[in-house]
């Protein structure tokens, strides 16, 4: 299958469980990113194109989207509310708190449990929700120490107004030191076809069950350039970013994708690379496309 597929559906890569929980989703879901202005700052152009581009996900199967109050700021959580609320039972939203932005779009960092709790209750009210599905923290650095954000989080987690904690842009010991404090129930770090840092922890998550969600997942705000990837597409008629995807989605099975965009069009094609099946000579090619 490929780009041409006229009926894309996000429940062609199969679901995923979160550890310990009750929450099942389809591994193609989306990251509402995008949805805000240039630089992920100020609302988009066009702000019905991107309430439709969140009713199409919906309405191509993805059950799992990705956001967070800091992308605008304040943006894409209104626009997901306007568009989808009163949400699909099924739905699970995630969000993410630890940053926040000043009045020129820089990303300023704050994991203090003020600030973790006020972040959490703008999340609920924005969405209007009385608790949220997921929360990740958001870490932002390797030297970082977490536990007393990770307490915090239990505390939220305790008084009900978060359901399961994530953590994001964590090192492995960062992570475990979390794990001492509280479940987790995914990662969510930076991993594409070309920038791998992670392969040895996503192999550790899978056998532990829990979720790896790469974001940039098509490089991001430098997207994926290279001519090993474009032949590969070629030869299997599909586009670059697709191949990119489903090489991701075939990478590992705790692996869950939120590609983001603000088009109807993209949004089908990356649906679509749900079911791309990449030949064995195709992997082989992929796999050796890592950065040095």
């Amino acid at each position: 299958m490929t780009h041409t597929d006229p009926n894309p559906s996000a429940t062609a890569a199969g679901r995923f469980t979160f550890p310990g929980t009750d929450i099942s989703v389809n591994r193609m879901g989306y990251g509402a990113m995008q949805l805000a202005g240039p630089g992920v700052f100020g609302p988009p152009k066009d702000e019905a194109v991107a309430r439709d581009v969140l009713r199409e996900a919906i309405a191509l199967g993805i059950d799992h989207i990705d956001t967070s109050d800091f992308y605008g700021p304040y943006v894409t959580n209104r626009l997901i509310r306007e568009a989808l609320h009163p949400y699909p039972a099924d739905l699970t939203l995630v969000t993410k708190v630890g940053a926040y932005r000043d009045d020129k779009g820089g990303w300023l960092h704050n994991i203090t449990p003020d600030f973790l709790k006020r972040s959490v209750e703008e999340n609920l009210e924005n969405l209007k929700r009385d608790r949220m599905d997921v929360v990740n923290l958001r870490i932002a650095g390797p030297d970082e120490d977490v536990r007393e954000a990770m307490i915090a989080m239990r505390d939220l987690q305790e008084e009900g107004l978060i359901a399961h904690i994530g953590m994001s842009t964590v090192t492995m010991d960062q992570l475990r030191a979390g794990q001492d404090i509280a479940p987790v129930v995914c990662v969510q770090n930076m991993y594409n076809l070309v920038h791998r840092e992670d392969d040895a922890m996503i192999d550790a998550l899978a056998d532990e069950g829990i979720a790896y969600v790469p974001y940039f997942p098509l490089g991001g705000f430098s997207p994926i350039q290279s001519a090993g990837l474009n032949d590969v597409a070629a030869d299997l008629g599909a586009t670059p970013q697709q191949v990119a995807l489903a090489w991701l989605l075939q990478r590992s099975p705790n692996m869950l994708l939120i590609p983001g965009t603000g088009s109807i069009g993209h949004l089908h094609d990356n649906v679509a690379a749900a079911a791309l099946e990449l030949t064995p000579e195709a992997k082989l090619k992929l796999d050796g496309l890592a950065s040095a």
